[in-house]
């Protein structure tokens, strides 16, 4: 009997950490503006972040149908989308290859593509099948004859500071602008430079999320961090934070399941 109680706590306890690192959740956020032109009403922004060479199903496929099923207007990708200790671009390149497909594509480096010293390689491919690689510079984003900014910055780990590539990327002002950044620590740099909504991931949720509050520990903000998961705002700025997808060096999460991050942006 004993026997039986202890394979029934193991197999219990295996499937616990299963879906705490395997379960697909999609959050989804509106963000109201009286910026965003009314062409833009109902503009559907898809994120996902930190995916750490991770895999969701045969081909990606789980992950993949279900950012399908969120109908993106447009797909962000905020860094670490390979893992710099088990490099496997080929997995995520996978990914980026069927989501092509639904949408278009955007892209700013994690600390992870920096360290792996293969950044520009990394880039390429990106580029070269169709996505929008953001290298602290701006475009705009047209639907009708309406247009809002969009921004994405590189990680601080090429050695300039957020404000500084912000203040390199001709930030649109007089436009709704959307900024795509993987660290969320540097909020207050956004914030000041009147950025309206950032995108960006890295805090992994706090890796450990502690029911009723929140995660245990993220890289550049230590223990008990502010900025793991969420939505949070300051004045006319808001700072989405995706939770993330995978896993760096350490290997498991705890009560923080993967997200996929949808916006549905609302003229107001």
């Amino acid at each position: 009997m004993k026997l039986i109680k202890l394979l029934i706590t193991v197999a219990l306890l295996v499937a616990f950490f299963y879906v705490n690192n395997n379960w697909l959740t999609m959050s989804e956020h509106t963000v109201e503006s009286s910026k965003i032109p009314a062409s833009f009403d109902g503009y559907r922004i898809v994120q996902i972040s930190d995916l750490h060479d991770a895999t969701f199903g045969e081909n990606q496929q789980r992950l993949v149908n279900k950012i399908r099923k969120a109908k993106p207007n447009m797909i962000v990708i905020t860094g670490d989308i390979i893992d710099s200790n088990r490099y496997d671009l080929e997995n995520s390149l996978d990914v980026v290859d069927q989501i092509m497909e639904l949408a278009e594509v955007y892209y700013v480096t994690g600390n992870h593509e920096v360290a792996t010293n293969d950044v520009e390689l990394i880039k390429e491919e990106l580029d070269s099948r169709g996505v929008h690689v953001l290298s602290n510079e701006s475009m705009n984003i047209t639907r009708d004859t309406a247009s809002i900014s969009v921004t994405g910055i590189d990680d601080p780990l090429f050695g300039q500071n957020a404000t500084e590539m912000i203040d390199a990327s001709n930030v649109q002002n007089d436009k709704f602008t959307v900024l795509l950044a993987h660290r969320p620590e540097d909020f207050q740099a956004y914030v000041d430079a009147g950025i309206n909504l950032t995108f960006s991931g890295h805090a992994h949720g706090g890796q450990f999320r502690i029911p009723f509050l929140g995660g245990l520990v993220a890289p550049g903000q230590g223990y008990f961090p502010e900025y793991t998961a969420g939505i949070h705002e300051q004045g006319d700025s808001r700072l989405v934070i995706s939770r993330g997808l995978g896993n760096s060096i350490i290997p498991i999460r705890l009560f923080n399941l993967p997200e996929i991050v949808v916006v549905t942006l609302e003229s107001t």
